[in-house]
This record gives structure tokens, C-alpha cells and sequence, in this order.
């Protein structure tokens, strides 16, 4: 069975700056560091949020904030949900709704 190689940070920093600056093309590094494009690719991804002790791209870190703000939309729409199955009317209170508004109907108003 094979070792899983592990990187430095420092590493996967210096590769990704230097794709990003054009110094060398993907399928350089790739050869240089012995590492798949998929995973120069994931360690591009990594860079943007910030994760290799950098700062993160504007683009990435807005991303991030669109994500926890839409879990917490789904939590809360989960919420609001549940709390509203648990104040419906019974079924009774419907029956009895409907007994008052069509006695008062028949009582007065525009029709009668």
C-alpha cells in the first residue's frame, strides 16, 4: 500500500503563486512537483478562501458569507415551519369558525 504524501503550507502557497503569476503553466507544476492537476486545482480553491495563510480573494470570502447566510435561511425556514405546524388550528376551532362567520353572514349585511 502506498504513503499519502503530505505538503507543507509554505509548499502548496509557493505553487499556487507561482500559477498564479504565470511563471509556469499547470502542466509545468505538475511535473516539476509530481502532483495531478486535480489537486493544483484544489490547492487554487484552498488559496482563494485563505486557507494557506494568506489572505482570502474578496470573490472567495463573499462566497463563503453567501453560503453560511444561506444555511441559515434553510435553518430558519426549517423553524418557522415546525413552529407553524404547532400553532394550526385543531379541527375543532375550524368547525367552530365556520359556525360563527356563517351565522353572522346570515345575520346582516349587504344582502340582507
Amino acid at each position: 500500500m502506498k504513503h499519502r504524501r503530505s505538503f507543507a503550507i509554505e509548499l502548496k502557497r509557493q505553487i499556487v503563486e507561482e500559477l498564479l503569476s504565470g511563471m509556469s503553466t499547470p502542466a509545468q507544476l505538475t511535473r516539476r512537483y509530481e502532483i495531478s492537476s486535480g489537486l493544483l486545482y484544489h490547492w487554487k480553491e484552498q488559496y482563494a478562501k485563505g486557507r494557506f495563510d494568506n489572505e482570502p480573494s474578496k470573490e472567495a470570502a463573499l462566497e463563503d458569507r453567501v453560503h453560511q447566510l444561506e444555511q441559515l435561511v434553510g435553518k430558519l425556514t426549517l423553524e418557522n415551519e415546525f413552529w407553524g405546524l404547532l400553532t394550526l388550528p385543531k379541527k375543532s376551532d375550524n368547525l367552530l369558525l365556520n359556525t360563527v362567520t356563517s351565522s353572522k353572514a346570515r345575520k346582516g349585511g349587504a344582502n340582507s
